[in-house]
C-alpha cells in the first residue's frame, strides 16, 4: 500500500473519555499486543457501564520517545472499553484511564490489522512534518468498532493521533 491511497485526517476536538481495562509495558520489538487482548477480552465481559461497542487500543508514550526511533523503547499499551464515570464497581484488576479532552488527528484505515503499520509510517514519516501539527504528548489510541474484522481486508478502524497546533 503506497501514500497515495491514505486520506488525509479529520481534525477532531475530542471530549474528555474515560477507559476501563487492562495495560502493560511493551515495545515494538517486543509487541505483546495480542496477549494483552487475549487476558482482557473474556474479563470485559462483567463491565456493567461500557459506553458504546467499541474497543480502545491505547498507547501512552514517555517523554521524548518520539525523538529517535528505536524500536526496543518501552511504552504502555492498554486494552479498554469507554465507561461512564461515577458508575458502578469495576471488574478486579482493571484500571481506569482518562483520555484529556484535545485537539486530535483521526485517520480512517480499511484492511487487515497486520498492515495498520503502514498508515502509522504515512502519519508520522509524511503527514505530521507537511501538517502545521506536532504531536501532543496525549495518549494515542485506535478506535474498533463493529467494522472491525481483524486480518480481513475489508477490516475498519480508526487512529486517533493526538497533536497540536504548530
Amino acid at each position: 500500500m503506497n501514500s497515495m491511497r491514505f486520506h488525509p485526517p479529520r481534525i477532531i476536538e475530542s471530549e474528555e473519555r474515560l477507559l476501563l481495562g487492562l495495560r502493560t509495558r511493551m515495545s515494538i520489538q517486543e509487541n505483546t499486543t495480542q496477549a494483552l487482548w487475549r487476558r482482557f477480552m473474556p474479563v470485559s465481559k462483567n463491565i456493567g457501564d461500557r459506553l458504546g461497542g467499541e474497543w480502545y487500543s491505547v498507547e501512552v508514550y514517555p517523554d521524548f520517545y518520539f525523538n529517535t526511533y528505536d524500536p526496543g523503547k518501552t511504552f504502555e499499551k492498554w486494552a479498554a472499553v469507554a465507561v461512564e464515570k461515577h458508575a458502578s464497581p469495576r471488574p478486579e484488576g482493571l484500571e481506569e484511564l482518562l483520555i484529556e479532552k484535545g485537539l486530535y488527528a483521526v485517520f480512517s484505515y480499511q484492511g487487515p490489522a497486520s498492515q495498520v503499520h503502514q498508515l502509522y509510517q504515512y502519519i508520522f514519516v509524511d503527514w505530521i512534518p507537511g501538517s502545521g501539527f506536532t504531536l501532543d504528548p496525549r495518549p494515542h489510541f485506535a478506535v474498533m468498532g463493529a467494522g472491525y474484522k481483524g486480518e480481513d481486508p475489508d477490516s475498519q478502524e480508526e487512529l486517533w493521533i493526538p497533536v497540536r497546533k504548530n
